[in-house]
């Protein structure tokens, strides 16, 4: 709905009524406003909305919140589940954002980027099969890009009946690649999209351009350390499994999906040096050991920090299964190459096929990404793309082509996977706020006048716009 927001005035006025001189006086009362009803009740008034709690926070009202969705938008007579979202409410004259990481959702009062620079209302959506939020019995069929941007549409369609202004969606890594969706499908419903880090993994079996950013990301130094220290660790292959052993019978960790203790072992190795990128900085080199001279436990230690051994155990990867699927089912996955491992590798890059429970059907849809790819290219309109220079995810970004309209990607100097418009240079972090600040409708006139001078409305608040970072899985090819 990319229109100039009209304004509508209404009064409504109680007349207070004087009874007859020396009668029963009845209280005269002055003129004023109908009250509103309180917010809570006219979010719980819409039909399957439903209150799991509402959490205090100064200047704010929090909700955490259910609402009944169909489990196929196609046949919404098969059944429905509840959603969980949460509603971070300023006020209803205020711009809304509709934020959604593509996984869970935080129950805990938290503010993107984009509502801190409106000072908007937020409203966030838990992706569909992510636990709660998923279908019982689970029909894997339902969990596609499709079916989760409808689930934003009607959730969007019914607040919208409450918050009447502008609205606008964001997401960073899945989330970005969700707002991205969501646009594609239902391209009137936002006002605008700020999709951070968001990959775009156009054509699955061609991930020649990881390579190139793995061969000149940061410095010669910085590249060497790292690859010497993933080279050894498969070289102490068996008294580091021995370790992993251990702490498998000490946390209860089990192999099961993945296959076994090796095959996880492996797989997390294959993760550091991107994981390394994907959340750390050129600065963090220093802290990364010296792999001919580290013990044993030095590489257990930096391997573990910055890859994770639980990730591939049967714990760590329940609560991705629904990110696993759609990786091998639609969003495909990037592969590497990684020379430096020589004949080390047992397994390679394994497929997403390999993190999934064998009882939950998976089959590729290769024309998924390139719809989503050629539908940006060419109707991109109000939509920018923020990238991390040295984050791995954006060797492959979104790009906007001739035809598309006021939309823009923009890239974070040194940045990882937790770019945003704070971190780009001056002039395009000015240009990135004041367009927000545009489509949202609440750009200043100094800001209209002078995009130089755009900045967030609202006051930084320290936890309340504390990102937590998911720790994302390394989605393999």
């Amino acid at each position: 709905m990319r229109k100039t927001l009209g304004w509508l005035l209404s009064l409504v006025v109680l007349i207070g009524t004087m009874g007859a001189a020396g009668s029963t006086a009845q209280a005269a009362t002055a003129a004023e406003p109908a009250a509103a009803a309180d917010i809570k009740d006219q979010i719980l008034g819409i039909p399957g909305m439903s209150l799991i709690e509402e959490k205090p926070y100064p200047g704010y009202r929090f909700f955490v919140l259910n609402y009944e969705q169909p489990v196929d938008h196609r046949q919404p007579w098969k059944g429905t589940f509840k959603q969980r979202l949460t509603l971070l409410h300023k006020d209803v004259s205020r711009p809304s954002v509709f934020f959604t990481s593509g996984y869970n959702v935080n129950t805990n009062p938290r503010r993107s980027e984009p509502t801190t620079i409106i000072d908007g209302n937020q409203v966030s959506m838990e992706y569909r099969f992510f636990t709660p939020s998923r279908p019982d019995p689970a029909n894997w069929a339902n969990l596609d890009i499709w079916q989760a941007a409808s689930d934003q549409h009607r959730i969007f369609t019914a607040l919208k009946k409450i918050y009447k202004k502008n609205w606008l969606a964001t997401g960073g890594s899945k989330g970005g690649m969700t707002a991205t969706y969501y646009e594609r499908f239902y391209p009137r419903d936002m006002d605008g999209v700020v999709a951070y880090v968001a990959p775009n993994d156009v054509a699955d079996k061609e991930d020649s351009a990881y390579d190139r950013f793995f061969a000149k990301v940061g410095t010669k130094e910085c590249r060497d350390r790292l690859n010497a220290v993933q080279r050894e660790a498969l070289v102490r292959r068996e008294p580091l499994e021995a370790k992993y052993a251990a702490a498998a019978a000490e946390n209860g960790w089990t192999f099961t999906t993945v296959g076994s203790l090796d095959k996880a072992y492996e797989a997390v190795v294959l993760d550091y040096v991107w994981a390394f990128w994907q959340y750390s900085l050129l600065a963090d080199c220093a802290s990364i050991p010296a792999a001919a001279t580290a013990t044993d436990q030095e590489i257990w230690d930096s391997i573990d920090a910055i890859s994770g051994f639980s990730a591939y155990t049967d714990q760590g990867l329940e609560t991705y299964t629904p990110y696993y699927y759609q990786a091998g089912t639609q969003l495909g996955s990037p592969d590497i190459k990684q020379p430096h491992l020589g004949n080390l590798s047992r397994y390679g890059y394994q497929p997403p096929r390999n993190f999934v429970p064998r009882d939950i059907p998976m089959t590729f849809q290769p024309g998924a990404m390139a719809d989503i790819d050629r539908w940006v290219r060419d109707n991109a309109n109000q939509m920018l793309f923020v990238y991390g220079q040295n984050d791995p995810w954006g060797a492959e970004p979104f790009r906007i082509g001739y035809s598309a309209r006021d939309s823009y990607v923009m890239t974070a100097p040194g940045a990882n996977h937790g770019a945003n418009v704070a971190k780009l240079l001056d002039g395009e972090k000015a240009l990135a706020t004041a367009k927000i600040l545009q489509w949202a409708g609440v750009a200043p006139a100094a800001t209209l006048a002078d995009t130089g001078r755009a900045a967030p409305l609202a006051a930084p608040d320290a936890e309340l716009d504390r990102r937590d970072l998911e720790r994302e899985p390394q989605l393999r090819p």
